[in-house]
């Protein structure tokens, strides 16, 4: 198999550091904050079911979003590690 060229790899490296690392810790911030509101609203409405409920929505909604960020970022290194160990 043919080795990429160290120009190449490094632009690579140069792209994720600038542009994807960025935009993922911005989405992590967003569906941490997501999460923390739906922690707020299920807490300070506990007397209300429906805020409660979204509340409870609010709170999975983040604990999703964070779950795909830590596995986005996960594929993206092993990507990152594949191609510059070629």
């Amino acid at each position: 198999m043919a080795k990429i060229p160290d120009e190449v790899t490094a632009i690579i490296g140069k792209i994720e550091d600038a542009v994807v690392n960025p935009i993922l810790i911005l989405l992590f911030a967003v569906a941490f904050l997501v999460f923390i509101w739906g922690v707020f609203t299920y807490i300070v409405h506990a007397d209300d079911p429906t805020k409660r409920s979204e509340g409870g929505k609010g709170m999975i909604y983040g604990v999703i979003g964070m779950f795909i960020m830590f596995s986005v970022f996960g594929i993206i290194n092993l990507i990152a590690s594949t191609v510059q160990g070629l």
